[in-house]
C-alpha cells in the first residue's frame, strides 16, 4: 500500500468514527515517549488509530452490554 494511501484510509476512518480529537490527542502523546520517537510517521498514525479505534469499540460493546 502506497503512504498516501494509508494516510487517507486512517483518515478516512477517524473521521468517519468520529474521533480526530482523540487521534490527535494520542499522536501528541506520542511525540514525547521515547519508544515512538523515532518511528516513521506513517507506523505513528497507525499505531493510534488502533489503539483509538479499539478504545472507542471496547467502550461501544461495554455500553451495548449494559
Amino acid at each position: 500500500m502506497a503512504w498516501e494511501d494509508a494516510f487517507w484510509d486512517i483518515h478516512k476512518e477517524i473521521t468517519e468514527l468520529k474521533l480526530q480529537k482523540k487521534f490527535d490527542a494520542q499522536l501528541e502523546k506520542m511525540k514525547f515517549q521515547d519508544h515512538h520517537k523515532f518511528h516513521d510517521t506513517r507506523d505513528q498514525w497507525e499505531y493510534a488509530k488502533n489503539k483509538v479505534v479499539k478504545e472507542y469499540y471496547k467502550n461501544k460493546r461495554k455500553k451495548a452490554s449494559k
